[in-house]
């Protein structure tokens, strides 16, 4: 196989591997927080609590799998581990009766992220300047693709076949088992060349070191998409029509990722991260004053565009301020960096909510925002 043939190759099986298990974790996410809050009795905050800590473990998980990565010079097995402790968890959730079971299986579910920052490690080293925004696109495209068909399958099995939440958490393990033997058994292992054997802080560059310091101030106003749901069945929203909000925005944020992606590519990472964060200031704006049905559906929307232009040209950013010889460890660094603030940022909101009011973690989140906004022109472009 020639050299472009099988790099597409390697892309082509990563983005059907991230359908899959996103078709799998997104079977479940729309009734998580009812299931959660409703089902299992647990408040707000306990909800933001759990929610958090899955947050701070997608960031440790990354961490640490990016810089071992690097170290022993293998990718391939922290993927296919990492798509079949996804898979796993899936059963826990499917046999716990109190919320409190829910903790392990929350830690094992974040923990597959160990497949996070190596395989964005690869993606990154097949593509170049002039694509990898295209290539990181088209990836979390297929992630948000996956989770279009997961929410729409979850939208039939709970609102017309009836099934109960536990038949569904455990039906959406097997696409994350099929991950798994994809990559296991499709991609064949490049031992890197060049590893760095260490990290420390110093070797970032300042440039790179601000990045990470607005994305960390942006992350701790970022609150679970939980709250999303919750407020739309506060709202008036009916329970069985609130997995369809999360179809909608997780269906504008899988038009627009490869989009995005690719105008980031011609007019630079810095413009549509700005616009990203904008569009979520604009959302927490909405969420405080908005009046009608129609105006709660129009700010889900802005929620995916939000998220389309976030996800890929984050990854692609920090991949291009990072040197190659540790390119893993700094993508592993960032998700550690973003994620540690997840905990706070999820228990903060609930805490809000529930000694507020529900306004209270949008506000909070908008002043965030827009200091992150501030520091982004500080930034450089690599």
């Amino acid at each position: 196989m020639r050299d472009e043939e099988s790099k597409n190759f390697i892309i082509g099986i990563f983005s059907a591997a991230s359908f899959l298990n996103d078709f799998g974790s997104d079977m479940i996410f729309p009734i998580w927080p009812l299931f959660v809050t409703s089902v299992l009795g647990a408040d707000m905050a306990i909800l933001g609590l759990i929610d958090g800590l899955g947050g701070a473990l997608v960031s440790l998980s990354q961490a640490g799998s990016g810089y071992l990565s690097d170290r022993v010079g293998k990718r391939k097995v922290f993927i296919w581990t990492g798509y079949l402790c996804g898979s796993l968890s899936r059963i826990g959730y499917g046999l716990s009766k109190v919320w409190q079971h829910l903790i392990p299986f929350k830690i094992l579910d974040r923990s597959g992220k160990i497949r996070g920052a190596p395989r964005d490690a690869i993606v990154a080293d097949l593509s170049t300047e002039r694509n990898r925004g295209r290539n990181f696109g088209l990836l979390r495209a297929m992630d948000n693709l996956g989770a279009v068909c997961g929410i729409t399958a979850c939208i039939f099995l709970f609102n017309f076949l009836r099934w109960e939440y536990n038949s569904i958490f455990l039906l959406a393990s097997v696409p994350s088992l099929i991950s798994a033997l994809l990559v296991l058994l499709l991609i064949k292992e490049r031992k890197t060349k060049g590893i760095y054997k260490g990290l420390s802080f110093r070797d970032l560059s300042g440039n790179l070191k601000l990045f990470l310091l607005l994305s960390a101030v942006f992350a701790l106003g970022s609150f679970s998409y939980s709250f999303l749901l919750v407020y739309a069945k506060e709202f008036g929203f009916e329970a069985g029509f609130v997995p369809i909000l999360y179809l909608l925005f997780t269906a504008v944020a899988s038009m627009m990722s490869l989009p995005f992606g690719k105008l980031a590519d011609k007019v630079g990472r810095r413009a549509i991260l700005v616009l990203s964060y904008s569009l979520f200031g604009l959302m927490c704006l909405g969420f405080v004053y908005v009046g009608s049905f129609e105006g709660v559906v129009m700010l889900f929307i802005l929620y995916g565009l939000h998220r389309a232009a976030a996800d890929p040209v984050q990854r692609a950013f920090v991949s291009e301020l990072s040197p190659l010889r540790y390119r893993a460890s700094i993508l592993g660094a960032f998700q550690l960096t973003v994620g540690l603030c997840a905990l706070p940022a999820s228990l903060i909101a609930g805490v809000l909510w529930e000694t507020f009011e529900k306004f209270a973690p949008f506000l909070f989140s908008l002043s965030l925002t827009v200091l992150a906004v501030v520091l982004m022109g500080f930034v450089k472009e690599s």
